[in-house]
């Protein structure tokens, strides 16, 4: 287990749970992020300190800070 903002871009990820306050949690999800959700990381952005997911089709941009958040588990173990 580890949290999505230790992957490369490039790497796709399944989603294991959203940590934080309720509300973040909520709004992650109505975006499509759920357990079990394929993630990729399409690329790190240094202003701003962002990184842009992919998230079934869409594109999420998040903080490196609500990333961390984010318990992914890679299809190899």
């Amino acid at each position: 287990m580890s949290s999505i903002d230790r992957l490369k871009p490039g790497q796709t990820a399944a989603l294991l749970s959203i940590g934080g306050e309720r509300s973040f949690r909520r709004r992650l999800m109505e975006l499509g992020l759920l357990p079990g959700t394929p993630v990729r990381l399409v690329r790190r952005v240094a202003v701003g300190d962002l990184i842009e997911l992919e998230v079934r089709g869409c594109h999420v941009s998040l903080r490196l800070a609500e990333a961390a958040r984010l318990a992914v588990e890679l299809p190899n173990g």
